[in-house]
């Protein structure tokens, strides 16, 4: 049986010391100018010191008008470089595998935020956004390879491509929102271009060592499961991924709709042939039996996100058999202990109703 403090290694980059990823998560944390704070700081170091086997940055756009949240971290240019340096080295320094994620908001990023209207693959009169054009589309997939090029030279190990929960990659996936008609709309094959296209241009910019990671969401936001096992299997047929991070949004949902409704996503993906291409999987694992089941279940890697809030040292107490992770609500007090800041404290108040005490 696979124990979750088993190390696990990769095509490329160093090993894991242990099969728990920390989630990229959403937290508010960075300056307006998308350069990194010391509570940006503070919350991943805490979490590489307590143990997790890979750590991973917040989503850090890749554009300016690719920002999605205020405080978001950028990497979209070098003046991001000393903060994303200085991180990467005390992450390094833990033993853990440093990832920073790449993103880019598309019709999700707020025109009052970015101060100009948002884009998307096509025009999106819900949201406001804009098609992209074709020069456009291009230079986003150099920015993407810019950025990766951005993290190696920070020092980050491995690069993630946020494919997931209806951002700019996603919204290109998503037959619903993407109606071009150029060769980045239609087919499947045209739709998952610019995904690849981004891949291609990461794998050519930047060294045989970095590794590669792209997360992926099943369903929702106009994408549909079978597409994406498609596509999953694209990822892993072309050698050039090292991580699949699927993002189920519960480990124990079943596919909702389509060719493989009913079936549960988890093991629709688990049983994917992927070769030595690594498979991590998030969504509601909280308990030790959780991250247990998920791995018993063919998957290579828990990747944790609320429960990793509650628990900068969670991989450090999975040792401990008697180990009951806290459940919400909690207080401000305890997350502050966490190394969760203010500004993130507010945003799991305003976002995630019953996880601060008192809302």
């Amino acid at each position: 049986m696979t124990s979750p403090l088993d190390p696990v290694s990769f095509r490329r980059g160093p090993a894991m010391p242990n099969r728990l990823m920390l989630a990229p998560l959403t937290n508010r944390q960075s300056h307006a100018d998308g350069t990194l704070s010391e509570e940006e700081h503070r919350w991943l170091a805490m979490r590489a010191e307590g143990g997790f086997g890979l750590t991973m940055t917040c989503a850090a756009h890749v554009q300016s008008v690719g920002q999605g949240f205020a405080g978001q971290l950028g990497i979209f240019g070098d003046q991001h470089l000393d903060g994303l340096t200085r991180l990467a080295a005390s992450l390094n320094a833990t033993g853990t595998v440093s990832y920073a994620q790449l993103h880019h908001a598309g019709n999700r990023a707020p025109a009052d935020l970015i101060g100009t209207q948002p884009v998307c693959p096509s025009d999106d009169p819900e949201t406001g956004a804009r098609a992209l054009t074709t020069a456009e589309v291009e230079q986003a997939v150099a920015d993407f390879v810019a950025a990766a090029v951005r993290a190696e030279r920070a020092g980050f190990r491995g690069v993630e491509l946020h494919g997931a929960h209806g951002y700019l990659i996603c919204q290109f996936l998503s037959p619903e929102i993407n109606r071009r008609t150029d060769h980045y709309g239609g087919s499947l094959e045209n739709r998952s271009r610019f995904l690849f296209e981004v891949l291609d241009g990461v794998r050519a910019a930047c060294g045989p060592d970095l590794a590669v990671a792209v997360r992926l969401s099943p369903d929702r936001f106009g994408m549909r499961t079978e597409e994406i096992v498609e596509v999953y299997g694209r990822l892993v047929d072309g050698g050039q991924v090292d991580l699949l991070d699927m993002s189920l949004w519960d480990f124990q949902r079943a596919t909702p709709e389509g060719p493989f409704e009913g079936r549960p996503l988890l093991d629709l993906f688990a049983e994917q042939p992927r070769g030595d291409v690594r498979l991590g999987v998030a969504g509601k694992i909280h308990d030790p039996a959780d991250v247990q089941e998920v791995l018993d279940r063919g998957v290579d890697i828990a990747v944790l996100g609320r429960v990793a809030i509650l628990h900068h040292d969670y991989p450090r107490l999975l040792a401990n058999p008697g180990f009951e992770p806290r459940r919400p609500p909690v207080t401000p007090e305890v997350l502050a202990g966490e190394g969760v800041s203010p500004a993130f404290v507010e945003y799991l108040s305003s976002n995630f109703r019953g996880f601060v005490a008192g809302t």
